[in-house]
């Protein structure tokens, strides 16, 4: 397996910006109605963040399960790639939704003025962790202060600003993370970007020790994931297909979590042969125990749900850090009008 095969993307804020300008296009170009099949079913496509994984296994899910095919969906999953930015796949029209990895995406082209917006959120929690050695002495992230942290530059202009924020930390703790996990195990006192389950399993499997995991969501860093993003014209006009390409996702998310994830997963490593099962199970065994889909408002509203005091906090907390300008409309970045039950 390459190093970074299945590692997801946090595209580049220049690249989200650049997708964000030439969406703006779309919303010129008169009704979208999504075309229709020889069985009179919608066709749509759905772009995701990365290489098929268990991040995206809900989604599979719906489509090895039926529960498109029932909606009168015809979908198609267009597997993300490190060189393939989703804004820019909607704007262009190459597909008709897209999935978002973390709440900043949306927000990034309210900024731009970009008509997309994030319409449903599977994950209630941002997957997101920092992974360390085992060491009894960490006890809370404010303990890594003064230690090196393994970033992306993309990481280092997101959620490293909360955390700077938050902790306290600073700058000169950065390091260059390129996806190798190597420079991680030979220093006992790094810190490494991560997503929940994944990134465990490869160093357990490179290094045979068991890192700690420090999952973001649990500190109160509110960002959203797996969301749902869909140019505003296309949602205008195709109210019914989103609303079901919604309800069938959420029926997937929850059989993919609680029920038999065999058939999504045999879809999954046919996208991505280089996907080991263990590593699925490994994840989505990690997605359960922490609530990840289920937890959170979605215990009260349902699966995908957002909520405004959420979306409120996240702008908040960013703005507050300096990363958009607080006369910013934040609430251009989402609409819950196409979740099951609202519209």
């Amino acid at each position: 397996m390459s190093r970074d095969q299945n590692r997801p993307s946090f595209a580049s804020r220049r690249s989200l910006l650049a997708g964000a300008l030439a969406a703006t296009t779309l919303a010129a170009c008169g009704r979208s109605e999504a075309p229709v099949d020889e069985e009179g079913r919608v066709r749509l496509r759905f772009a995701t963040d990365w290489y098929a994984r268990a991040g995206h296994g809900g989604f599979y899910q719906a489509l090895a399960g039926g529960a498109y095919a029932r909606r009168g969906l015809n979908v198609q999953i267009v597997q993300g790639r490190p060189d393939v930015d989703v804004p820019e796949l909607l704007a262009s029209g190459a597909v008709e939704l897209g999935m978002g990895s973390d709440s900043f995406i949306p927000l990034n082209l309210v900024a731009e003025g970009a008509p997309v917006k994030a319409v449903a959120a599977f994950f209630q929690k941002d997957h997101r962790t920092l992974i360390t050695h085992p060491d009894a002495a960490l006890e809370s992230m404010a303990d890594l202060q003064g230690r090196p942290f393994l970033l992306t530059e993309a990481a280092a202009a997101t959620f490293w600003v909360w955390l700077k924020a938050r902790y306290g930390f600073s700058d000169d703790q950065l390091r260059p993370y390129d996806f190798d996990p190597a420079p991680f195990i030979t220093d006992p006192r790094a810190v490494q970007q991560g997503y929940l389950g994944t990134d465990t399993y490869t160093i357990e499997q490179a290094a045979g020790f068991t890192p700690r995991t420090f999952l973001l969501a649990d500190e109160d860093y509110p960002s959203y994931a797996a969301m749902v993003l869909a140019p505003n014209a296309f949602a205008r006009d195709n109210a019914a297909a989103l609303r079901s390409f919604i309800a069938a996702s959420a029926e997937g998310w929850r059989d993919y979590i609680h029920g038999d994830a065999r058939a999504a997963d045999a879809l999954i490593r046919r996208d991505n042969p280089q996907m080991p099962q263990a590593e699925l199970d490994h994840t989505r065994q990690a997605l359960k125990d922490n609530g990840i889909v289920d937890g959170g408002d979605a215990a009260l509203y349902g699966l995908g749900t957002m909520t405004e005091d959420r979306w409120r906090a996240f702008f908040e907390t960013m703005s507050e850090a300096g990363v958009y300008p607080t006369t910013l409309n934040w609430r251009e970045a989402f609409t819950t009008q196409y979740l099951p039950g609202r519209g």
